[in-house]
């Protein structure tokens, strides 16, 4: 820690850095018109960068270039248990590879604070009409899991500076931000701003406080963990100016879905967002959650709010001590960043929005930037007045109609930690009982909150038991069906959906929606407000106009529509001041972390690894292939794909269906198909999560043609066989081969969850570079994390000009260096030869010595052993 600029903090024992002195000294008044971002990346390099450096990194965002990469040092990294577990993995791998050349071990361990919280592990077997459907979720999760858990149990002993929220407890983005985040951070005296990474996409929720908190993969978290700096170049930061204030009736759903649309158009992918203005200011905290929460959906790396008192009006809210909520104010003022001073901060480029233009609104059916205002349902097609009386004779037939909901969930750290949306969907769920309406019979309900404390605000308002008797009751406290966690459906409803082939749908409050995402017989989901959740899960169908339509009818036979069960905002802000209280989350969080007192209890740094864990297997990234070079010439394509692939299209994380690579490969090691559970809880195992590479029922590969059309489904084609099989078989024969491959995409390539296996699986695979019109911000850095080279196609130039059908081999000529253009070399089939220039997304410096290395891992092997031989 640097000693220079450092200051006592009035009122306080403890001592601060004046990112302020040093930036006005190198251009007098350029502070007033820094950005937030700006103002605490300055703090940052100030208090821990080469003091040599300090005035060239500062200068970098005082002018707003970027020629040269500066050092970002999160304090600590937050996870999931399914990324944190497998970057965990990776350093138990690194352990046994570092033990193998005569190092220690025990010395690999995080340098920052670690916290995982183990929340992606459970699904909705049991639904919310079964009055024992959490105690029922939680012994499966816990079965279906021993492997994991027991591994995750050996991180917490063996590791220092971890720490684990066991399952049951919550979702780790409603934890950061009503509980694990000071907003102000005091290490070794010091007060300083909470920074974070975590290993999920939607770790942006906690920038509603101020605190500067990014999604990057595991990966990244483990270069994170290690101590090495996250280095950047100065990032576009755009001012989003809220005017206007929401109508009644809005919830913060209907304003983050228009504001996804709205900032996915403007083309916001990698910046750094700061809302302000009135409508900003305006906002709860809760609302502010939400927009942040969704910053993955609109493409942006971080949704950020000022500190204001509003923000300290949350933290007394959720419970925190009134020391810490002082120490914030104070910090914030001397410091800079409260929200008063940053009224003169300037942008490269402003945005506006209305806040007070937005209609009721859902997303959907594939993408949360599809934005869907509920009025224009018909006028999309969804409803219309044929398929409207089609569905009515079913139902009278006792039938689902075409386009029925089978899964209605109130989900997601994205809403439930918004005590206004969720006491909206109370207050639904109270008045659809009052006018003795009920949900359709093959709808699956569920309400799954990201925090316990929501439990307690139901309760104290009178409304869980409202809930419940709808089918609403909880199912856990988990990150549940928005991860595609939704559970089995009713085999008969199963059966109903295959033989008729229907149009079923799901209706979620979360943040995701991808195609195959949710369930695998749901085709398309939607996302809504939780009120809207409940209203669909009485309706029964999205084939219907939920703002006309009556829902059913009362005792009197009258009919009952959406306006005669919403609330007035008048009723949901009077029930959240009488029912959301501070005791509530001082009672939840205060035993939470009291769990993890030093027992004294010792256990080996190496991991007892077990031979037949589909969950758990050493990790391969220091052996064989992955260990040599990649020679970048003769790669075959194993796909050419479309705009907008997703982490989900390349690597799923839903139900193992039997009928899958994966789903044999388990049988094969004698697991019952019951619990084959999820792709994404057995990323701690590559032999099981390598066949998950591309297992999406939805994936479009260019190269599966049959009669001249295009094929859906996990297929690829075995060239130059020209054999079309199921792509596994495809990666199984190249790897066989020792065969180079390539894949070939257009624009957002990798957009959605953080996932590593996304990067990971293509790497096993032998795929050793991959060439699209764009990247995704949190993929590319995954790819070169694996030591996959991106390249990007220059303007103008796509697959589609060039012709590739997947016939090809391929050749890439030049050195990879930052943003260098380099030569993608195209062998036709018949001998011709294509030239194509390219850009290498090696983005830094950094990123080159990653990718020279192996990868992140390859890389930190080295360095350690380099650094103990010195020693």
């Amino acid at each position: 820690m640097n000693r220079q600029h450092r200051k006592p903090l009035p009122g306080t024992n403890l001592d601060w850095f004046d990112a302020r002195e040093a930036v006005e000294a190198i251009r007098p008044g350029a502070w007033a018109t820094l950005p937030y971002t700006a103002r605490v990346h300055a703090e940052n390099i100030v208090r821990r960068a080469n003091p040599l450096r300090i005035a060239d990194y500062l200068g970098q965002l005082i002018e707003r270039k970027r020629e040269i990469d500066f050092p970002w040092f999160p304090a600590r990294v937050v996870c999931h248990d399914i990324l944190g577990q497998t970057a965990l993995v990776d350093l138990a791998g690194l352990r046994d590879a570092i033990a193998a050349q005569g190092g220690d071990p025990a010395k690999v361990n995080p340098v920052v604070p670690v916290q995982l919280i183990v929340d992606h592990s459970l699904a909705v077997e049991c639904g919310g009409f079964d009055p024992g459907a959490f105690a029922k979720n939680r012994a499966i999760e816990d079965r279906r899991n021993a492997d994991r858990f027991h591994f995750i149990d050996w991180t917490r002993l063996a590791f220092k500076n971890v720490d684990v929220i066991p399952p049951g407890n919550g979702i780790m983005h409603q934890i950061n931000l009503e509980k694990m985040s000071p907003v102000v951070y005091v290490q070794d005296g010091v007060a300083f701003p909470d920074t974070c990474v975590g290993t999920d996409s939607h770790t942006p929720h906690v920038d509603a406080l101020g605190v500067i908190a990014i999604g990057v993969g595991g990966l990244e978290a483990e270069n994170v963990m290690l101590g090495r700096a996250s280095w950047m170049r100065t990032p576009d930061i755009v001012g989003v100016e809220l005017a206007g204030k929401p109508a009644p009736g809005i919830t913060a759903t209907d304003v983050v879905l228009a504001l996804t649309e709205f900032l996915r158009q403007q083309k916001v992918v990698g910046a750094y967002l700061e809302f302000r203005g009135e409508g900003a200011a305006a906002l709860t905290v809760g609302d502010r959650a939400t927009i942040s929460n969704m910053a993955p959906e609109y493409g942006a790396t971080a949704a950020m709010f000022f500190i204001d008192d509003n923000t300290l009006d949350y933290l007394r809210l959720t419970g925190r001590e009134d020391a810490q909520v002082a120490l914030v104010e104070t910090y914030a003022k001397v410091a800079g960043l409260w929200a008063d001073d940053l009224e003169d901060a300037q942008y490269e480029r402003t945005l506006h929005f209305d806040l007070s233009t937005v209609v009721r609104n859902m997303a959907g059916p594939s993408n949360p930037h599809r934005r869907l205002p509920t009025s224009a349902l018909a006028e999309r097609g969804i409803a219309d007045g044929a398929k409207l009386d089609a569905g009515k004779a079913e139902q009278a037939q006792g039938l689902m109609p075409d386009g029925a909901v089978i899964i209605a969930a109130i989900t997601s750290c994205t809403n439930t930690s918004n005590p206004r949306n969720v006491i909206a969907a109370g207050l639904i769920a109270r008045n659809a009982n009052a006018k003795g309406l009920t949900r359709k019979p093959w709808v699956k309900t569920s309400l799954a909150p990201g925090s316990k404390a929501v439990q307690l605000y139901l309760e104290e308002s009178g409304l869980l038991p409202e809930l419940e008797q709808l089918g609403f009751g909880i199912v856990g406290f988990a990150c549940t069906t928005c991860n595609g966690m939704s559970g089995a459906l009713d085999p008969a409803i199963q059966r109903e959906i295959i033989e008729r082939d229907l149009y079923a749908t799901a209706v979620l409050s979360g943040n995701r929606n991808f195609d195959g995402r949710i369930h695998p017989y749901a085709k398309q989901a939607f996302l809504a407000s939780p009120p809207l959740v409940i209203a669909y899960a009485i309706a029964g169908t999205v084939r219907f106009d939920i703002e006309k339509d009556a829902l059913g009818f009362d005792a009197d036979g009258q009919p009952v529509t959406l306006k005669d069960l919403w609330p007035s905002d008048e009723e949901i802000d009077a029930v959240v001041k009488a029912s959301v209280k501070p005791e509530q989350y001082r009672q939840v969080y205060g035993p939470m972390f009291k769990l993890h007192v030093d027992s004294g209890e010792q256990v080996s740094p190496l991991y007892d690894w077990r031979p037949m864990s589909t969950y758990i297997r050493r990790p391969p990234y220091w052996e064989g292939a992955l260990a040599g070079e990649r020679t970048l010439t003769g790669m075959r394509p194993l796909a050419v794909l479309g705009d907008n692939i997703t982490t989900d299209h390349l690597s799923p994380s839903n139900a193992i269906l039997a009928s899958s690579a994966a789903g044999e490969y388990l049988a094969q090691m004698g697991l019952p198909e019951e619990d084959f559970n999820s792709y994404a809880t057995h990323r701690g195992d590559h032999l099981t999560a390598q066949r998950a590479t591309f297992a999406n029922p939805k994936l479009v590969n260019e190269m599966a043609v049959v009669d001249g059309e295009v094929k859906q489904g996990s297929l690829a084609r075995i060239e130059p066989d020209g054999k079309l099989v199921r792509m596994w078989e495809a990666i199984e024969t190249y790897m066989d081969r020792r065969q180079p491959l390539i894949i070939v995409a257009g624009a957002d390539y990798g957009q959605g969850s953080s996932r590593d296996w996304a990067a990971k699986g293509v790497r096993l695979a032998g795929v050793e570079a991959i060439v699209a019109e764009g990247f995704e911000r949190i993929h590319r850095t995954n790819l070169v994390g694996m030591g996959v080279l991106p390249l990007e196609f220059q303007p103008g130039t796509t697959r589609l000009t060039l012709g590739i059908d997947g016939s090809e081999t391929f050749d890439v000529v030049g050195t990879p260096a930052p943003r260098a253009t380099l030569t993608l070399v195209i062998h036709r089939r018949d001998g011709g030869r294509v030239e194509a220039p390219v850009t290498c997304r090696l983005d830094s410096d950094e990123d080159v010595q990653v990718y020279e290395a192996g990868g992140v891992l390859q890389r930190f092997a080295q360095d350690f052993l380099a650094m103990s031989k010195a020693a």
